[in-house]
């Protein structure tokens, strides 16, 4: 999935992933898209239910070698 812009979470683990992604999608214009790279397994339940809370669209995740790519659409 082609993404707008891409925040790196490694070695984060929960809050930090979604604090993180909260801080930068309030720079991203509506409809842009958002990638997350983290390796807290955490993220595939906290980004879908940040983003049903928040009114975001959450796209879906990837996940490769240990690492979850989530991708969030801003609303």
């Amino acid at each position: 999935m082609k993404a707008d812009m891409t925040i790196d979470c490694l070695g984060l683990y929960c809050p930090m992933p979604i604090v993180n992604t909260a801080k930068k999608i309030k720079d991203m214009q509506a409809g842009q898209v958002l990638e997350v790279v983290a390796d807290d397994v955490g993220i595939k339940q906290d980004m879908p239910n940040w983003a049903k809370m928040t009114r975001n669209e959450f796209l879906g995740i990837e996940e490769e070698n240990g690492r979850y790519h989530v991708f969030v659409r801003k609303s």
